[in-house]
């Protein structure tokens, strides 16, 4: 079955400078994509692409099975929302939403009767015949949505759209994004370097790595959970890092006694086949997935290392502690706040440790 948007082989040069490489990506119908990465990444030169706004060096573009690789923009019927909202501030907030569909030429009753469902849809019925620049950022917000939507695009395109928006605004709008795409059942992609938020509105994550390549693609659950590289696992949040000397025994992974660490055992269901072997492991872990437990804790699968308590702060909802063990230090997150100078246990289940190659 053939995808709804396809991007195939994709590379984008600027100058002499390689910023995209081989990109494949699949969009159904219907689907929310999130292209999640760092800064200067390549995540808005692929948007651009897609939009026409920027040529690609070599490879195709496919939209709803027509090849759209070099057809400019007004040609390719998709809508983008800007991260600065590109609204015209000498227009109300109704002349802003109608402003594609005047350029598309449709009669003053067609304009009304949309504009006005785009109000409604969006709770901007009140604010109508305000100047946008009366407007709070989330109402300005909604109106740059609203004026991307009323032009009833095949696929909205949206570049960090809420980054200008205050941290309790953006919670807000996040989710109503995600609901007003699942009532209308819009295709959408959107850019953002913001995990979380990729993770609330997306159906599909695609994270590019700092060469311009997609390092991993997949629903948030399978990104953040099996991520496949030690970049994958970091960005999403397996900062705590530790190497391992394991060896192999019957069905266990033994996990050798080191400067950092007890010895223990992994089963191993839990352990990539290629990983099977004798020697050196990465481990990753969260910081919420760890748990601080006394020292003289007996435990019969998982990772344990005992450490010092050197800080704690509270971030809201739990406290996060600095705990040294020899001369490295991982964060663990703990409902009840540990005094700094307690010596601790840090404990993880063995489904809680992402381990790659040392």
């Amino acid at each position: 079955m053939t995808a709804f948007l396809s991007v195939c082989d994709v590379d984008i040069h600027y100058g002499s400078t390689k910023v995209l490489k081989n990109i494949n990506l699949d969009v159904e119908k219907n689907e929310f994509v999130a292209l999640l990465g760092a800064s200067g990444c390549g995540k808005t030169t692929l948007l651009n692409s897609i939009c026409g706004f920027k040529a690609v060096s070599c490879g195709s573009i496919w939209n709803d099975g027509l090849d759209i690789t070099r057809l400019p923009p007004e040609k390719r019927e998709m809508a983008m929302v800007f991260q600065s909202y590109a609204l015209w501030p000498h227009m109300t907030a109704k002349q802003n939403i109608s402003y594609g569909l005047k350029l598309r030429k449709q009669s003053k009753e067609q304009i009304s009767k949309r504009v006005a469902e785009i109000l409604d849809l969006l709770n901007l019925e009140e604010f109508g015949d305000r100047l946008v620049t009366q407007l709070s950022g989330g109402q300005r917000q909604r109106v740059a949505l609203g004026r991307a939507l009323a032009v009833d695009p095949k696929l909205l395109l949206m570049d960090e759209p809420l980054s200008n928006l205050d941290a309790r605004i953006r919670q807000t709008v996040r989710h109503e994004i995600k609901a007003l795409q699942k009532k209308l059942g819009f295709t959408a992609i959107m850019v953002t370097h913001d995990r979380e938020e990729a993770m609330i509105m997306a159906d599909k994550i695609v994270v590019l790595n700092n060469h311009g390549e997609i390092a991993q693609k997949g629903s948030p659950e399978e990104v953040f959970n099996n991520p496949n590289s030690e970049f994958i696992a970091e960005f999403m949040g397996a900062e705590n890092i530790l190497s391992l000397k394991v060896k192999m025994d019957d069905s266990f992974l033994i996990i050798k006694a080191g400067p950092y660490n007890e010895q223990t055992r992994i089963k191993q269901e839990y352990i990539p086949q290629s990983l099977r072997k004798d020697g050196i492991l990465k481990s990753h872990f969260r910081s919420e997935t760890a748990k601080l437990v006394q020292p003289d804790t007996e435990i019969s699968e998982g990772l344990l290392m005992i450490g010092i308590v050197t800080q704690v702060t509270y971030p809201g909802g739990f406290f996060r502690h600095a705990v040294s063990v020899g001369d490295l230090s991982f964060l663990v997150d703990h409902e009840h706040r540990i005094e700094t100078g307690e010596i601790s246990g840090i404990f993880l289940e063995p489904e809680d440790l992402h381990l790659f190659e040392g």
